[in-house]
Parts: C-alpha cells; structure tokens; sequence
C-alpha cells in the first residue's frame, strides 16, 4: 500500500519545514534556513495532496497519527532525545486511531 510511505513522506517534510523556522526563529540559525523549509513545506502539501483519500478532512485526521509518531522519531534522531515511555503511549494512541479512520470499512 502506497498510501502509508506518502503520509511518512509528508509528515517528515512539515517537520522539517517547520524545524527550518524553530531554527531560524529559536536558535539563532540564518534566515536562510527558511528558503528549504519553505520547499519542504511545498512538499508537504503536495505529499498529503497525493494521497488517495476522498475527503481532505479524513486525510488530515490520518496524517495526524503519522505526523505524531514522526514528530518523536525526529526528536530521537535530530535532536538527540529520546522519547520517554509517555511518548511513545501516546503515539501508539495516535497510531491506532489514525488506523481505525484509515482502515475501517466504509459505505457509500
């Protein structure tokens, strides 16, 4: 299934995009941190456009699982964090939820 690696895909490119800023705006980075994280939040709207989902609403609500387990992967991998016990709980939550909307049979 494809539709799972473009909702990874999507998810680390807003994080990355936003990181841009945060480094930018919270650590004193260059501005010129924006001009990829710009691109990078393109890409994250034409990512989450790629999906095959017949509602944006309903996307949205799957990514944001994604984008919650992504979101802690990026702070063990980038920003040197690890994820506590509490984290990881919560994006299992996430996770399931995202899968019920996103598996769950549906009627016309």
């Amino acid at each position: 299934m494809r539709t799972i690696p473009i909702y990874t895909a999507a998810a680390l490119a807003e994080i990355a995009g936003c990181f841009a800023f945060w480094a930018w705006f919270r650590l004193d980075k260059s501005i010129l941190w924006l001009v990829p994280g710009m691109v990078s939040l393109a890409a994250f709207g034409w990512l989450l456009a790629l999906v095959p989902a017949e509602q944006a609403g309903r996307a949205y609500a799957i990514y944001g699982g994604i984008y919650f387990a992504a979101s802690l992967v990026w702070l063990w991998a980038v920003e040197g964090v690890r994820p506590d016990r509490w984290d990881l709980i919560g994006a299992a939550v996430c996770l399931t939820g995202a899968a019920i909307i996103l598996w769950s049979p549906r009627t016309v």
